[in-house]
């Protein structure tokens, strides 16, 4: 098993030497599909680094909010899209606008973090 790099770090890598290195060399189509590069290997960089505790975060909040035992995460957000779209549970269900806030909150982190609206967001629900 190796412990160094890890795989955030070989993407972090990847990325710095992109931005720092290549992107200052390159024009026109060639650096805009650069600085998308770029900006995926930075989206699947903060997935490897919070996208599990993100993720096991939704699923306890979902097992919660169903009371269900166990599932996997997909199987509970099908349950749950099945039980809002059978009119079983909606805006009034105590906890489901809060699991929803925190599980946008947390994909928004991950996709988009420079994304305006996400400090008064997460300071409106109360997450630093």
């Amino acid at each position: 098993m190796m412990d160094r790099p890890s795989l955030p770090e070989l993407i972090g890598a990847v990325r710095e030497f992109l931005e720092s290195q290549a992107i200052p060399q390159l024009q026109g189509h060639t650096a805009f599909h650069a600085r998308v590069a770029v900006n995926a290997l930075a989206i699947a960089e903060r997935e490897l680094v919070a996208g599990p505790a993100a993720a096991g975060d939704e699923r306890s909040r979902l097992m919660s909010l169903l009371e269900a035992e166990g599932g996997d995460l997909d199987d509970l957000n099908r349950e749950l899209c099945a039980r809002i779209a059978g009119g079983r549970m909606g805006m009034e269900t105590p906890g489901l606008v809060a699991h929803l806030e925190r599980t946008t909150l947390d994909k928004v982190a991950i996709d988009q973090p420079r994304y305006s609206g996400l400090v008064s967001a997460r300071a409106r629900i109360g997450r630093l």
